[in-house]
């Protein structure tokens, strides 16, 4: 009699094995996260690996390795080029999250759309749409004549077979969780069949010299969906961001072999599709209100950019036995931090308050540098007194209440300069000759401490 095929259960977040289903996870302790999964009915050879047109090697002596410069190929659209550092790398694989409805599919048509009228047949591989419903957004989006293949297949060797007959200068998978092998038995999605389509479009990549784009659900938390191990294959990883109810939207790189990480593109959603936004710093300051206690323009750098944003704070007597601490757009421990420092290096008695701190727009930001910031909107709403309209901020707060000093001071001045600040207040560590020079309409007030900051900013 033939033997019954074996069976394994697989953990769908990190990818752990077992032999028999267990309530929960024994490497990563989740909860009800084994799936049943029939494994391969054979070890994958080589043959089967570089079937797409990859050719087997053999190793190089380190001097004798010759460097070829592979010029990058721009998608059309400046500030996505940006987030890949400086355009598509070729044979390289990215992978593009996000939350549904945000925009991804939309992004990665534009770029295909303007990459097959500039360098040649685009493949666009779509799971979850069919070749009516890509075109009808196509025509929104004004994808015209462009040499551009829609398929809609969720086979991976189909998907494949087609990559060796189109010879595209780009593919599109949209997106990784509904592609399947037919070397693998588990429902489309599972870590199992995840990691096999990512690996062997990552051989396709590699092999034919073509980039490849993944476009990943994200998960409740946050994250992207699937293995952890998927990220390692790829070479970029872009999280594509924003706030349902707002306009405007962000792609941040959080892994890039070939450029800066935290790089980051701002895009604003119109009815005509994305629109690439070239000042971010405009935009977010363009409702800014004048003369509002609590408003505080803090200067942010994003990977190599730098962008003024609008913090608001509203401190008022809480109601509840206990006050509550509640922000967006920052860290609600940092902000805690924040608070313990006013209320005991600075005197400011905050303990029966409710704070609510919110960086207008729908911005996050996470660097120390916007401390001194959120610290002077804070006491500009407590004191119910205004900051001075033309005056931005930029330091790291210290537990003793000291401004510590940040990286990049010289960016942060410049971009403040060129939006019409007159005043810059940043650490004294940070003050030096060269910044001095870098615009005569922006005078620089070093701080050393919180006290010192509030005084200056307060009167």
């Amino acid at each position: 009699m033939p033997k019954a095929p074996r069976t394994i259960f697989v953990c769908q977040e990190c990818g752990a094995q077992s032999q028999k289903w267990l309530g929960r996870c024994a490497d990563c302790g989740a909860w009800n996260s084994m799936v049943e999964e029939r494994p391969a009915e054979g070890p994958a050879t080589v043959a089967h690996r570089f079937a797409t047109g990859g050719t087997a090697s053999t190793a190089q002596l380190y001097a004798d390795v010759e460097l070829r410069s592979h010029e990058r190929v721009s998608t059309g659209i400046d500030e996505f080029d940006r987030v890949l550092g400086g355009g598509v790398v070729p044979g390289s694989l990215v992978l593009l999250g996000g939350e549904p409805g945000i925009g991804k599919s939309t992004l990665l048509l534009q770029a295909a759309a303007s990459m097959a009228r500039a360098v040649g047949p685009v493949l666009y591989s779509s799971g979850e749409e069919s070749e009516h419903q890509i075109k009808s957004r196509g025509e929104r989006l004004g994808v015209g004549d462009a040499p551009l293949y829609l398929l809609a297949e969720t086979c991976l060797e189909r998907i494949l077979e087609e990559i060796v007959r189109i010879r595209p200068a780009l593919v599109i998978v949209d997106s990784i969780q509904t592609v399947f092998s037919l070397r693998f038995q588990s429902a489309p999605g599972s870590i199992g069949q995840v990691r096999e389509a990512a690996t062997q479009l990552l051989f396709a990549a590699k092999g034919q010299n073509v980039p490849v784009f993944l476009v990943g659900h994200v998960t409740k938390e946050g994250s992207l969906a699937g293995p952890k191990a998927l990220e390692h294959v790829v070479d970029t990883v872009l999280y594509f961001e924003g706030e349902r109810h707002h306009s405007h939207r962000v792609v941040r790189a959080v892994k890039n072999r070939f450029g800066a990480v935290s790089e980051l593109g701002v895009f604003e959603m119109t009815a005509n599709g994305l629109r690439a936004v070239p000042n971010p710093s405009k935009l977010f300051l363009a409702e800014r209100p004048l003369n509002a206690p609590g408003s505080a323009v803090l200067c942010a750098v994003e990977g190599s950019r730098p962008i003024l944003v609008e913090v608001q704070a509203l401190v008022s007597t809480s109601t509840y036995g206990t006050a509550r601490r509640m922000a967006h757009g920052i860290d609600a421990q940092r902000l805690s931090l924040l608070l313990a420092v006013l209320e005991k290096r600075a005197g400011l008695h905050l303990g029966g308050d409710d704070v609510f701190v919110n960086v207008a727009g729908g911005m996050a930001i996470d660097e120390p540098a916007s401390d001194l910031g959120i610290v002077a909107a804070i006491a500009s709403s407590l004191r119910n007194r205004p900051l001075p309209p033309t005056v931005a901020m930029f330091g790291e707060v210290g537990l003793a209440g000291e401004v510590r000093g940040i990286t990049q001071a010289s960016l942060r001045i410049r971009e403040a300069a060129q939006m019409g600040f007159s005043r810059c207040v940043m650490p004294e560590a940070n003050i030096d000759s060269s910044d001095r020079s870098i615009g005569r309409s922006c005078d620089l007030v070093g701080v050393r401490s919180v006290g010192e900051a509030l005084d200056h900013l307060l009167g």
